[in-house]
C-alpha cells in the first residue's frame, strides 16, 4: 500500500481537484440526483471556481487534498458554520475520495485535517448511505435538522440531513 499524504490545497491543484470533485459526485450521487444534473457537471468550470477559491487569501474556509504517489485521490473542505444557528462554529463543507480508494484511510485522514478533534457539523444528502456510515464511524450523529437546497442547475431540490459531532 502506498502512503497517503495530506496537505493544504494550492491553486495548482484546481484541475485535478475539479476532476475528483465531478467524478465522485457522478458516482456517489447516482440515483440520488437526476442523471441529467450529474451529466451537466462541467470540470472546466469547476476548475475555474476552485482556482479562484484557492487563490483568494481571504477565503473563509480551508481545503486539504489527499495524495497517493503522484495522484490526488480526495479532498476535504471546512470552515465557519453556515446557516442560521449552527450547532458548532466549525462545519465540514465537503469530503470526497475517489471510489477506487474507499477504505484506504484517506477519508479519515482528510476529516482529521479538516476538523481535527473539535465539535463540528455537516450536511449529508438524504439516502447517501455510504457517506452516512462513514460519518457515523468518525463520531457524527443526526440531530434532527433537515434542509432543502436547490442545485445550481435545473432547479433540482436536494434534501439534506444534519449530523453533529462533539469533541473526541
Amino acid at each position: 500500500m502506498t502512503d497517503i499524504r495530506i496537505r493544504r490545497a494550492v491553486p495548482d491543484d484546481a484541475d485535478r481537484l475539479s476532476e475528483v470533485h465531478v467524478r465522485t459526485w457522478r458516482i456517489a450521487y447516482r440515483g440520488l440526483i437526476p442523471q441529467a444534473v450529474l451529466d451537466s457537471l462541467d470540470i472546466v468550470a469547476r476548475s475555474t471556481r476552485w482556482r479562484t477559491t484557492l487563490e483568494n487569501p481571504k477565503a473563509r474556509g480551508r481545503t486539504w487534498v489527499a495524495i497517493e504517489g503522484d495522484e490526488l485521490i480526495g479532498f476535504s473542505s471546512s470552515g465557519p458554520g453556515r446557516g442560521e444557528e449552527p450547532p458548532s462554529p466549525l462545519e465540514l463543507w465537503a469530503l470526497y475520495v475517489l471510489p477506487d480508494r474507499h477504505g484506504s484511510g484517506a477519508g479519515k485522514l482528510l476529516a482529521d485535517a479538516a476538523i481535527g478533534e473539535v465539535p463540528a457539523f455537516l450536511w449529508v444528502l438524504e439516502g447517501n448511505g455510504r457517506a452516512i456510515r462513514f460519518y457515523e464511524k468518525i463520531g457524527f450523529r443526526f440531530d434532527g435538522a433537515t434542509k432543502v437546497e436547490p442545485t445550481w442547475s435545473g432547479g433540482v431540490l436536494l434534501h439534506e440531513r444534519r449530523m453533529v459531532r462533539t469533541a473526541i
